[in-house]
């Protein structure tokens, strides 16, 4: 063979005829563009009017809002990220806040309900942290109305960490390295129960998701969802529901819904809101999470019954829960109705894994702090309390 005919040989291994094809020969065209994700990839204002139920007051999804607190560290966040990580708040000296808001488990503990003193178990889910921030009340129930206040309550419950404010501050002054850290938050080296809560709120208010592929989308980066999260994103919008309930830049409407999980008149009853309001209508409702990061809050639901996002999709679209009333309860003006909200969707798989798909483009792994500068604090308590620092 020749050497021109070796070269044309060689050009057609390895890189392929670059010529016109042989006539009759099929060509491989690009797939049409889909034309739901097409009416995404135009401005926000433009999208399709989402299906929310008669009454409801949604906003537009989009990215977060400044963080309240803003983004620098002060002294304070210092010494509140300190006391976060610090089991001496328990009276057992075994137990701090990142035992149940851990960073690796999306500032929850991923477990169904958390494990309190001497490894009680709750009997709710632990919500995450991530973006509490913006939050107008916390706890499942609302009960706080403040992060300051929302601190006091794992602190004292019996089942957590068992402590008192005046026992966790006493705990606290014995160590001489918090001297110079409550100077620098507080101007004096004195150490109170207040002091502590304002400075593990002001550590809390930093704990935010990092923006995330949705957010790079409506800033104007149109490749940052494909085809299937934006399909995900349009049946969030309208059959799927969600927009009634999750809605907004936090995507939740901060409300509180009767799922049909509260377990009524039996051994797993939970009340939900009632306990705060004693209004009938609260009987079983429960605070509406946020989405961001939510593919790594699992488990799911303030009970912590629904596993994985799959199961979050399937519970929905069948209409959520609705027990009957059983033996007894005709007549109970307490029985809890599930909010009319839920009914079936009639969802296809297909569009059950576009939902999650875009469900998974909300959620930024690290969100908010470096894991490794995390673990060396996890690591520090351990090494403390293995060499009889501890309380």
């Amino acid at each position: 063979m020749k050497a021109g005919g070796i070269l044309l040989l060689l050009t057609l291994v390895l890189g392929g005829c670059r010529g016109p094809l042989p006539e009759g020969q099929p060509t491989s065209a690009p797939p049409p563009p889909d034309p739901i994700a097409a009416q995404y990839r135009r401005p926000v204002s433009e999208w399709p009017a989402p299906e929310v139920a008669e009454g409801i007051d949604w906003q537009e999804l989009g990215p977060l809002p400044p963080a309240p607190a803003g983004l620098n560290w002060t002294d304070k966040t210092r010494l509140g990220r300190d006391l976060f990580f610090d089991p001496r708040l328990s009276s057992s000296g075994q137990l701090a806040c990142a035992s149940c808001h851990d960073p690796q488990h999306g500032w929850g503990d991923g477990r169904r309900v958390a494990f309190g003193h001497n490894r009680m178990p709750g009997t709710r889910n632990v919500p995450s942290l991530i973006n509490v921030a913006y939050w107008d009340r916390l706890f499942w129930d609302g009960r706080a109305p403040s992060l300051e206040a929302q601190v006091i309550g794992p602190l004292v419950d019996a089942n957590e960490m068992h402590h008192t404010p005046a026992g966790a501050a006493a705990r606290i002054a014995e160590r001489p390295e918090y001297a110079a850290a409550f100077t620098a938050a507080f101007g004096d080296a004195e150490v109170t129960y207040p002091r502590i809560a304002e400075a593990i709120a002001d550590f809390e208010r930093r704990i935010l998701s990092r923006s995330n592929r949705f957010d790079a989308f409506v800033n104007g980066n149109l490749r940052a969802l494909n085809d299937q999260e934006l399909r995900g994103l349009h049946w969030f919008r309208t059959q799927g529901g969600c927009m009634s309930c999750h809605h907004g830049p936090l995507f939740t409407d901060q409300q509180f819904h009767n799922l049909g999980l509260n377990f009524y008149g039996r051994p797993l009853q939970d009340l939900g809101r009632y306990e705060v309001t004693r209004r009938a209508e609260d009987v079983g409702t429960f605070r509406t999470p946020g989405l961001r990061d939510v593919a790594y809050t699992a488990p799911y639901m303030h009970n912590g019954m629904i596993p994985g996002l799959r199961n979050v999709l399937l519970f929905y679209n069948k209409g959520g829960a609705h027990p009957p009333k059983r033996a007894g309860q005709a007549d109970d003006p307490l029985f809890p109705r599930t909010s009319p909200l839920l009914k079936p969707l009639k969802l296809s798989r297909d569009q059950i894994d576009d939902m999650i798909a875009f469900l998974e483009a909300l959620s930024e792994r690290q969100n908010g702090l470096s894991m490794n500068f995390l673990q060396g604090l996890r690591d520090k308590a351990q090494e403390d309390a293995a060499a009889g620092a501890g309380p």
